[in-house]
C-alpha cells in the first residue's frame, strides 16, 4: 500500500489512521462489481444497496477509499458543470446546459441533506461559493454568465459588486462577484471515508488494497474482474476510476489525466484572520482560464489551488508535485492579501483529475447490452 498520508493534508489529518479493509482474495461472485473507491464508486455502491438491498454489490479500491482525487481536492460543494456556463451552452445548447445547471443545484442540495441525515463528520460549512472577476476580461466572463442565467430564467445567485466584495474581504483585488449561497466547503477525505462507512452500513462489500489488473466479459455475458490476489465474476460492472481510467485500454482514449496542485498555509492567527476579513468564509474561484480556487479550513488555514496544471504522457500518473506551480500559488496568496506576507506554508500536494475532450463529465455504457457503466470527466468539480 502507498502511504496515503503524504497525498494530501486532508488524508494526513484524518482523526484516526486508516486500517484498510481486507484485500480481495480467491474467486468471488457478485451481482455488481464497482471499480474505484472514490465518491463516484462509493455513491454507486450506497445507492444500489439503498434501491435494492438484495443486490450483492462489491467494490474494489486499488489503495484506500479516498486515496485519489476524492481525498485530495479543494473541498468545494459547487454547482459548476464542466467549465463556464457560456462554454457549456455553446457545446450542448441552452436547453441541455440549463438542465445541467438545475441538476447540479439539486446535487449540491442533496449532498447537504445527505450529510445532515447521516451525521457525516466532514467539517462541512454551507458558506457559499464565490466566483470573482479580478481583471476586465474576467469581469466580462462573469457578466456573461449572469446574462446566461437570466436568459435561462434561473436564480439562486447574488451579484456582489466591488463595494460588497471589499466589505467582505479586506482587499481591492476583486472587481465583480457571483455568489451562490447554497454551496459550501468540507474536508474531502473525511467525506470519502464517511461515504465508505455509510455504503458499508447499507451492505456494500468493499475491498481495499485491491488494484484491478484486468476485466473482461465471456461469451455468456458474465464479467470477470481480476486483481493480483483474486477475482470476481458478476453480471454488471461499474467503472468509477475517473483519471485512473487511462490505465485500462477500453477507456484510456475517453479522457486524460491532468494534475492540479494545492498549497496550505499554517493556521492564521486571530490578527491575521481579522486583517483579511473573509467573515463569510465562502469558497472562492477566479474566472481565469487556469483558475485559482481557495478556501478557509475549519482551523483557519488557507488552501490555495489551481494555476497551471501538469500533464503526463500515456499512463504516467506520477505528476503530483510541481515546484513551479507551488511557488506560484504561494505568491498568489499574498497577491490577494498582501497583509499575509511571510505566512508559513505547511503542506503542498497534487493529484490527477479526469479531463474529457469537450471538458464536460460523461456517464455511459461500454457495449450494446448496457451492462458495463462508466463515469468520468469530473474536471476537478466532482460533477457525476
Amino acid at each position: 500500500m502507498n502511504d496515503y498520508r503524504n497525498k494530501s493534508y486532508w488524508l494526513e489529518a484524518l482523526p484516526e489512521p486508516i486500517q484498510p479493509n481486507t484485500a480481495l482474495k480467491g474467486s468471488q461472485t457478485a451481482d455488481v462489481v464497482i471499480m474505484g473507491g472514490g465518491y463516484t464508486g462509493l455513491s454507486t455502491g450506497y445507492h444500489l444497496k439503498k434501491l435494492n438491498p438484495s443486490l450483492d454489490v462489491r467494490l474494489l479500491e486499488a489503495d484506500v477509499c479516498g486515496y485519489g482525487a476524492s481525498g485530495r481536492n479543494g473541498g468545494f460543494s459547487m454547482t459548476l458543470f464542466g467549465l463556464t456556463k457560456g462554454i457549456t451552452a455553446l457545446r450542448f445548447n441552452d436547453e441541455k446546459a440549463r438542465a445541467a445547471q438545475i441538476y447540479m443545484e439539486g446535487a449540491v442540495d442533496y449532498l447537504h441533506e445527505f450529510i445532515s441525515a447521516h451525521e457525516i463528520d466532514c467539517d462541512y460549512e454551507q458558506s457559499g461559493y464565490l466566483l470573482v472577476g479580478t481583471s476586465p476580461a474576467q469581469v466580462r466572463r462573469v457578466e456573461h454568465d449572469f446574462k446566461i442565467l437570466e436568459r435561462w430564467g434561473l436564480g439562486g445567485v447574488e451579484r456582489w459588486d466591488r463595494q460588497r466584495l471589499a466589505t467582505e474581504f479586506n482587499t481591492d483585488y476583486y472587481k465583480l462577484g457571483w455568489y451562490e449561497p447554497r454551496c459550501g466547503t468540507l474536508n474531502p477525505a473525511k467525506l470519502a471515508r464517511e461515504f465508505k462507512r455509510v455504503a458499508e452500513d447499507e451492505g456494500a462489500v468493499i475491498y481495499e488494497q485491491s488494484p484491478v489488473t484486468s476485466f473482461s466479459k465471456d461469451s455468456s455475458g458474465e464479467f470477470l474482474v481480476e486483481t493480483a490476489k483474486g477475482s470476481i465474476r458478476a453480471d454488471y460492472l461499474v467503472i468509477a476510476t475517473n483519471a485512473y481510467s487511462v490505465l485500462f485500454p477500453q477507456l484510456w482514449a475517453m479522457q486524460k489525466p491532468a494534475f492540479t496542485h494545492i498549497v496550505l498555509t499554517e493556521p492564521l492567527s486571530p490578527d491575521q484572520l481579522k486583517s483579511i476579513g473573509w467573515g463569510c468564509r465562502t469558497g472562492v474561484e477566479d474566472a481565469r482560464d487556469l483558475i485559482h480556487y481557495y478556501r478557509l479550513t475549519h482551523d483557519n488555514r488557507i488552501a490555495m489551488g489551481g494555476g497551471d496544471v501538469s500533464v503526463g504522457y500515456g499512463a504516467d500518473l506520477d505528476k503530483d508535485l510541481n515546484e513551479k506551480v507551488f511557488r506560484h500559488l504561494e505568491r498568489h496568496i499574498t497577491e490577494i492579501f498582501p497583509q499575509l506576507e511571510g505566512v508559513g506554508i505547511t503542506h503542498r500536494w497534487g493529484g490527477p483529475v479526469s479531463v474529457t475532450l469537450d471538458m464536460a463529465p460523461v456517464i455511459g455504457y461500454l457495449g450494446e447490452d448496457k451492462k458495463t457503466l462508466f463515469s468520468m470527466g469530473c474536471i476537478g468539480h466532482g460533477d457525476p
